[in-house]
């Protein structure tokens, strides 16, 4: 039998990411693939797989310490010595694929390493948390026990972590101990005359909004409580963010694909058994695609402190997924390159994986364009929020058979609502409206383009 290291894979780039959950311990007996530990970057929670089979003769991290690329996680006896050695290259290969495709995303920037990273004798340890000043600590800048998230929390709060005091364990900061200190400072700002002082205090941004107090509910009946899922713990604080920092305008519209659905059930029909199933969702996406070349704005971003948009030239689609633990955003990279049956393909591969808990980090950056298809569920209308910094995000609703005048008669025909979010700094009223109609034409008078 031989021992092998299991290292800390590519993890897109992200450094110091904590530990949420440890699956495994010494002595449990581990097939490939299986889930070791579980990360939370400030992007999503993913799980580290094993790449083999074996038994775990050591543990090397526990919940709450960070890791970054590289760091040893745990051993694992394996088979026999070729299975380690495959293991030990496991991740120099996995690299190896993940530039590959970032290659051709053209979308990451980063560099992935050429060689397996250097073997630490020991996962690093956090380190020991900061003492906070009496005063304020301007800037923040300084090193803090706190998770990537609660970083990026205190950030989207601008509170100075030199300013918190950690009461999670070993010193580490929690999200309700940043919290504490807004709550601080706007009991200050409520004792000061008028609450001119609150007003002034900009450097809140936005975090000056009153919480709403919470009643003792089990005086009216019983209650349950249940803790947030782990993309609720990911998603809501960015969600958040982009409500108080967007200006938000939803046009709603709707179009007739009466031809397309015939289209569609057509080529379904004359697709083989092992084919995948064309759903109308990739037709939307090629059809997004078309449109956001003729409206350059839509697929921007905007860059507040220079003052100026950022215009994409590439068309990565992010596509929400329904999945047991929540919503996520995975992409689909280079759209704009790939057939409606490529597409289908890879949205059903995708869609898989994230209802299983095996997307990648790779899966989930990028997206210049984000849609959200709440078709297959129902509904009528919705307001889907912007994905920031993303300028837009297509609404899908689910089709009916409606009665349409023609001029001379009410004939059936299928109508798609769908709605354009959009952020109000970069998409005027009238170029909304006509990106909206644009994507109902192109829709409508569904022709062979959009199968190229």
């Amino acid at each position: 039998m031989a021992v092998t290291d299991i290292r800390v894979p590519d993890i897109g780039g992200f450094e110091n990411v904590a530990i949420v959950e440890v699956f495994v311990s010494a002595g449990d007996r581990i097939h490939a693939e299986d889930s070791l530990i579980s990360l939370e970057s400030d992007k999503a929670v993913m799980d580290i797989p094993s790449p083999v089979s074996g038994k775990i003769t050591e543990m090397l991290v526990k919940a709450d310490d960070t890791v970054s690329e590289g760091d040893l996680i745990a051993r694992v006896e394996v088979e026999d010595a070729d299975a380690a050695d495959d293991a030990e290259n496991a991740d120099a290969d996995a690299g190896a694929e993940d530039a590959d495709a970032a290659d051709d995303a053209a979308v990451t920037g980063g560099t992935q390493a050429d060689k397996s990273p250097a073997k630490p004798e020991a996962p690093a340890k956090p380190e020991a948390p900061a003492k906070p000043e009496t005063g304020p600590i301007p800037g923040g800048g300084g090193k803090y026990h706190a998770s990537p998230s609660v970083r990026q929390y205190a950030r989207e709060l601008t509170v100075p972590l030199g300013q918190v005091t950690g009461t999670g364990p070993k010193g580490r900061i929690t999200k309700e101990d940043v919290q504490a200190v807004v709550q601080k400072l706007l009991a200050a700002d409520r004792q000061l005359a008028g609450g001119g002082a609150a007003a002034s205090r900009g450097a809140m941004a936005g975090s000056g909004i009153p919480s709403i107090p919470l009643e003792d509910f089990s005086r009216y009946g019983s209650i349950t409580t249940e803790p947030l899922g782990r993309i609720q713990k990911i998603s809501g604080p960015h969600l958040h963010a982009g409500w108080l920092n967007i200006p938000l305008v939803t046009h709603f519209d709707e179009c007739n694909v009466t031809r397309l659905e015939d289209f569609r059930k057509q080529a379904n029909a004359a697709r083989g058994e092992d084919d995948v199933r064309l759903s109308i969702l990739p037709f939307i996406v090629k059809a997004v695609v078309r449109v956001l070349k003729q409206f350059p704005h839509v697929n921007s971003s905007i860059d507040t402190e220079n003052r100026t948009l950022i215009l994409k030239q590439y068309y990565h689609i992010g596509i929400a997924v329904d999945t047991p633990d929540g919503l996520v955003v995975p992409t689909i990279k280079n759209a704009d390159k790939k057939t409606v049956g490529v597409i289908a393909s890879e949205l059903a591969e995708v869609s898989g994986r994230a209802r299983a808990g095996k997307l990648k980090p790779d899966d989930f950056t990028g997206a210049s364009f984000s849609i959200s298809s709440l078709g297959g569920i129902g509904g009528t209308q919705f307001t889907p929020l912007v994905n920031a910094p993303q300028a837009a995000i297509l609404g899908v609703s689910r089709a009916a058979v409606k009665p349409v005048w023609n001029g001379e008669s009410f004939v059936p025909q299928t109508i798609l609502p769908f709605s354009l979010s959009y952020d109000h700094r970069i998409i005027d009223g009238a170029e909304g409206a006509r990106f909206s109609r644009a994507l109902a034409l192109e829709l409508e008078q569904f022709h062979a383009a959009l199968l190229e």
